[in-house]
């Protein structure tokens, strides 16, 4: 036996201790006495002298399923074309599993599974969850073997229905009305949003702030260590607002600690303010891949029930604005590789989350620049980030994700958005519109309508308004706080009134100091400015009392009433698309 057969045999041999079924091992293949793929010798392969030249293999397994069922995966397809040379590739189909940082099959011989060409394109195989070997979060692709290496010939395919593993499976929490607030966490402030009525509320999770010690917990066969302290102050937060039946939404955010590099995209380093406020999500390091995916577990299962001690979150935006890598930066990359790149940490947070609990739902972010400040680089238009991404989940297996749009007015230094259109040249009608605000909300809510868009059991996408204010000072305007309260009362009407949005949370119950001394005064409260570290409220502004009454049937039209002059309009429903209460109109 000369040295490479022996390598081999005890390549097999390890194989078999380890308990490998199935695998490949580094050699050619042809056909045992049962089907299954075996090696070749190296004297049979040393035969050919001069290898030509391989064609390129001409089937395409077009996978079309890949489910949970029970413990197995169930994967199915059908092929395309005809199949490769037998001089070249032998009889086999072979099935990949690719975790979300393996690219390709280089070097890759471990396949898990295979069939022989012209069975069938069906493979089933273990899940493991819960396990170091979990492919809950996997990928898989077909592959042909042409003597010396795997090529695949299917498109990449990851399970479809990670909410069958879900413990927890309680109704989506849905507000008794669309109105929602940023609310200042101060034991003062949190009453003050109960008597306002708030029925959404935001709360916004730093990753690097919550990792720290006092909280040990395991998934997939890792511990992991979270802050006690900092859980501490979220647990109580999420609690009240769960208590008093609000719909709770938290926003995942990466900021910069020196402490936790693997949450940034590889070569990445802190940037400048101004630059980056936030960071990328990841999975393009393993050990990237499994802290997102535990870190976002572990908060779905925190924070999984009404009966919860620690409350109830709901809806879950993965990042920040992402079209402006402003709040999501990763360094300069062209729009296909940044949408994948958010696409792979985008799903890996949709599966723990869908997994943990099956009916929360989980959002993309997005500011109003529908297709404007794009450089290819740094910036895209939100329009692009949406037909990219769902081409991508059509291609490898769509998920119930929805949209959180921020449609603040343009510019966000002047209430008035009503006059955008004409003001800006940047607000139209139509698909390609540069900013799509409250001015012609109609536009994206149009948009997601369309049937590429809907959701594999065909209906729109869930939308909310997470983000979006009104200042109560103009550079040109001055104080203006009657027009702030006329530009939330026409706001929320027109997407109260509109049937494709879930939420309005307006930003914010109190001016930040940080804001204000800029002129960007957006609280239902003035704030303390000799306290510029602190956001302690003073004065209720106009728009607080609006912002009271703006959703009860007895009082929106008188709350409301002082802005029709303001506007320039004699009804709402002149101006508000099936105006939701017409019927109340003299």
């Amino acid at each position: 036996m000369n040295k490479i057969t022996r390598f081999l045999s005890l390549c097999c041999a390890v194989a078999v201790l380890a308990g490998i079924s199935g695998a490949g091992v580094l050699s050619a293949r042809a056909s045992t006495d049962n089907g299954q793929p075996a090696e070749t010798t190296a004297e049979t392969a040393a035969e050919t002298t001069e290898a030509p030249v391989k064609p390129a293999p001409t089937e395409f397994a077009h996978i079309y399923e890949c489910a949970i069922s029970g413990d197995q995966i169930v994967i199915d397809g059908q092929m395309e074309g005809s199949f490769s040379d037998s001089a070249y590739y032998d009889n086999y189909l072979y099935l990949f599993e690719q975790k979300p940082y393996q690219r390709d099959l280089k070097g890759r011989t471990d396949y898990a599974a295979w069939i022989t060409k012209g069975d069938a394109l069906h493979f089933s195989i273990p899940l493991n969850h819960g396990t170091q070997s979990d492919r809950l979060y996997s990928s898989f692709v077909v592959a042909v073997y042409d003597g010396e290496e795997y090529i695949q010939v299917s498109n990449e395919v990851y399970v479809t229905n990670p909410e069958v593993m879900a413990k927890y499976t309680e109704p989506y929490k849905t507000g008794q009305t669309k109105k929602g607030l940023l609310i200042q966490t101060t034991q003062t402030m949190i009453a003050d949003a109960f008597e306002l009525g708030v029925n959404h509320v935001i709360v916004n999770i730093p990753f690097s702030h919550i990792l720290g010690s006092g909280i040990d917990y395991t998934y997939d066969g890792r511990t992991y260590h979270f802050s006690s302290d900092v859980l501490a102050v979220y647990d109580d937060t999420i609690r009240r607002m769960s208590e008093k039946n609000m719909t709770v939404t938290a926003v995942l955010l990466n900021d910069w600690n020196n402490a936790t590099p693997q949450l940034y995209y590889p070569g990445v380093t802190r940037q400048p303010a101004g630059t980056a406020n936030y960071y990328g999500f990841h999975v393009a390091t393993e050990e990237g891949f499994e802290t997102l995916k535990a870190i976002a577990a572990f908060l779905t299962e925190r924070y999984s029930s009404l009966q919860s001690p620690y409350g109830r979150v709901s809806n879950w935006v993965i990042g920040n604005e992402i079209n402006n890598q402003l709040w999501n930066y990763m360094g300069p990359m062209d729009l296909t590789n940044y949408v994948k790149t958010y696409e792979k940490a985008f799903r890996v947070c949709y599966t723990a989350i869908k997994s943990t609990n099956a009916n929360d739902r989980v959002y993309l972010s997005l500011s109003y620049n529908w297709m404007n400040e794009m450089d290819g680089q740094l910036k895209y238009g939100g329009k692009e980030i949406i037909d990219s991404f769902n081409s991508i989940a059509n291609n490898q297996g769509q998920m119930e994700w929805g949209l959180a749009y921020h449609p603040y007015p343009c510019p966000l230094i002047d209430p008035v958005f009503w006059d955008d259109a004409q003001a800006t040249g940047l607000v139209k009608n139509d698909f390609n519109s540069p900013v799509i605000n409250f001015a012609n909300l109609n536009v994206l809510t149009d948009y997601f309508c369309q049937e590429a868009l809907k959701t594999p059991s065909g209906h729109v996408r869930h939308i909310i308004l997470t983000e979006q204010g009104f200042t109560a000072y103009s550079p040109t305007r001055g104080d203006v706080p009657e027009l702030q309260a006329a530009a939330f009362a026409y706001s929320y009407y027109l997407v109260d009134s509109n049937p494709y949005i879930d939420a309005y949370t307006l930003s914010r119950q109190v001016d930040a100091p940080s804001e204000a001394k800029d002129g960007l005064k957006l609280g239902l409260w003035e704030c303390d400015m000799s306290k510029p570290n602190l956001i302690e409220a003073t004065k209720r502004r106009k728009i607080w009392q609006v912002f009271r009454d703006i959703d009860k049937k007895n009082s929106t039209l008188e709350a409301s009433e002082f802005a029709k002059s303001l506007i320039g309009i004699n009804k709402w429903s002149d101006v508000v698309p099936n105006f939701k209460w017409k019927n109340l109109e003299k």
